[in-house]
């Protein structure tokens, strides 16, 4: 096996062999199974052969003998069924347990990636190797359990049934038996590096089909459906030429083995032929027509797993190539974990400190530099300044999705290093420009940080959200089933349920990333009223572009270059003359 597979592959069936170990209990009665299916359809043919000498004998034929043979055969012949049929149903747990485990390890791992891996990581890649690749080395796996275990049996028995038979017979079958290992081994190393880029052409196209189905009106706006049809051609193509590549070497495995196959069987069929007919002109010892059907039915027998281990092995590297990805996005690094000593954040008063932060999404490309704050309890801090100066940025560092590089940031002077990510997320609510919202009903969606919520609470959240008017008039109302993302609703009315939703935490502090960007006019009046109320008292952050919406804000941040340029009030900055004096004056210019 070393040999047919290269130190990579055999790292990887380690990995999945542990997988295994999980339900060795159930691997013992697979085996033994195998064993009681073997043994039968390796006692069968002994049988068949004594009916035919019984048959071919001298005298009166033995019918009341033949017939009994006959039903002993019929009776072992349908336990081999029932065993067979017992192996491949526990088999078909295992493989389904194992797939089951994966598959979670795989999902649970992207519950804890750090943001830059998803950010970074095109989504259809990664449902590709939560799905597909995990559904075909489920495949390989289970032929490798049903065919494996029987064909190795198989080759044993038969070899040493031939060699109690007749043993140059059976030295013939073995001399001619490394053909099929050299085929084996010849396509099995060209067979994992094309299904690897097979798996990985299949990962480009979902990408693209995933791009386009959510940006479809994008597409169609700026015309861009010749040029998505180009590049879905290109990838498409590219699958193509990996998925033929990949099936054309892997199906030269069964008719090269069968052509070995029926070499092996010719050569039996010659050899015995001669011997059962003339074996005192060959100087060979002779034997019964009887035997000489056995050792046939054997080669058969013996042959066959050699043509099934050659084609699941060409199968099994595909398996092999789906569970590396698989594994290796098991095996990312997860987000840092909380320090050993990390504490929980109980109730808060809100006091936020950054001290000389600095951090950068790459190391060749600054963005936070030297960036000091103090947010009191209580206070509203509106973010603003042009886009890409590090506004959401800060945002990301307030709730650890990533760490800073250096510097520090406290809440209630803890320093967020030592608190746990879970405590400390849970003390804000946020509302995103981008909303999401999960398949599930309207209630579900409100109540997603408070599934305990009693239908009351999520009623007056939704009121206070000034979405209880168009919730009512859904089909459903409340109970009306979204699709993904929220289809059916309009962006504005999914940016409603969304702050409905944190309305209904009541977080200790707030973070409000252009959370009105989608709603009208005199929609956001009412939920600025709304919002006014929800921050009351509450530590609050607010990254707006519409500096309308900030007006009476406690402080106002203006940031450039990754840097806070001017701090104050709005009418103090109007008056000093400055940046924020230009963005609040080029927004309302006639």
């Amino acid at each position: 096996m070393k040999k047919l597979l290269n130190k990579k592959d055999i790292g990887t069936l380690g990995r999945v062999l542990r997988y295994i170990g999980k339900y060795k209990f159930l691997l013992p009665v697979s085996i033994l199974f195998a064993l009681i299916f073997t043994a039968l359809s390796l006692y069968i043919p002994i049988l068949i052969g004594d009916a035919i000498d019984l048959i071919v004998s001298p005298g009166n034929v033995d019918m009341g003998g033949i017939l009994k043979i006959l039903t002993f055969a019929a009776i072992l012949i349908g336990v081999a069924a029932l065993s067979q049929w017992c192996m491949t149903a526990i088999n078909n747990r295992i493989t389904f347990h194992i797939t089951r485990d994966i598959r979670n390890d795989a999902f649970a791992k992207l519950e804890t990636l750090p943001l830059s891996y998803i950010d970074t990581t095109p989504h259809g890649d990664i449902v590709n190797r939560v799905i597909n690749d995990t559904d075909r080395f489920s495949e390989g796996l289970l032929l490798g359990f049903t065919q494996v275990f029987t064909g190795i049996l198989t080759i044993v028995g038969t070899l040493f049934f031939m060699l109690m038979i007749n043993w140059k017979i059976a030295l013939v079958i073995v001399c001619l038996t490394p053909l099929s290992i050299f085929i084996a081994k010849f396509i099995g190393k060209r067979t994992f590096t094309m299904f690897k880029a097979r798996s990985e052409a299949e990962a480009e196209t979902s990408s693209i089909v995933g791009e386009m189905i959510g940006n479809q009106k994008l597409v169609h706006a700026f015309g861009y459906e010749k040029r998505a049809n180009e590049s879905f051609e290109a990838a498409a193509k590219k699958l193509e030429s990996a998925t033929l590549s990949a099936i054309f070497i892997s199906s030269l495995t069964n008719p090269t083995t069968r052509f070995v196959n029926n070499v092996v069987y010719a050569a039996v069929a010659l050899v015995g032929a001669i011997m059962a007919i003339d074996a005192n002109g060959a100087g060979l010892a002779a034997f019964t027509i009887g035997e000489f059907s056995v050792l046939l039915s054997y080669t058969n027998q013996y042959t066959k797993p050699f043509n099934e281990i050659s084609g699941i092995f060409a199968e099994f590297q595909n398996a092999l190539a789906s569970a590396e990805r698989v594994l290796k996005l098991i095996d990312e690094d997860s987000e840092v974990a909380d320090a050993p000593d990390a504490h929980e954040l109980d109730s808060i008063d809100g006091l936020v400190e950054l001290s000389e932060v600095e951090f950068s999404y790459t190391k060749d490309n600054p963005l936070i530099e030297n960036l000091n704050l103090v947010a009191k309890p209580g206070e509203r801090i509106a973010i603003v300044g042009p886009t890409g100066c590090g506004k959401t940025t800060v945002i990301n560092l307030l709730m650890r999705f990533y760490d800073i590089n250096s510097g520090k940031i406290t809440v209630d002077g803890h320093d967020i290093n030592n608190i746990t990510k879970k405590s400390l997320r849970r003390t804000y609510g946020m509302v995103l420009q981008d909303t999401w919202l999960s398949s599930g009903t309207v209630r579900e969606n409100i109540a997603f940080g408070n599934p305990d919520a009693t239908d009351e609470e999520i009623i007056a959240a939704a009121k206070a959200a000034h979405a209880h008017s168009f919730i009512k008039r859904l089909k459903n109302g409340y109970d009306t089933t979204l699709g993904e993302g929220g289809d059916g609703l309009s962006q504005g009315q999914r940016q409603l349920i969304s702050i409905a939703r944190v309305m209904l935490t009541r977080p200790e502090m707030l973070i409000l990333d252009e959370a009105t960007s989608s709603i009208d006019t005199r929609t956001e009046l009412k939920i600025q009223d709304a919002f006014s109320e929800l921050m009351e008292g509450r530590t609050s952050f607010i990254v707006a572009h519409r500096l309308s919406t900030i007006r009476e804000a406690d402080k106002i941040l203006v940031m450039r270059d990754g840097k806070i340029i001017e701090c104050g009030k709005h009418d103090e900055l109007l008056e000093k003359g400055g940046f924020y004096s230009e963005l609040y004056n080029s927004q309302f210019a006639h």
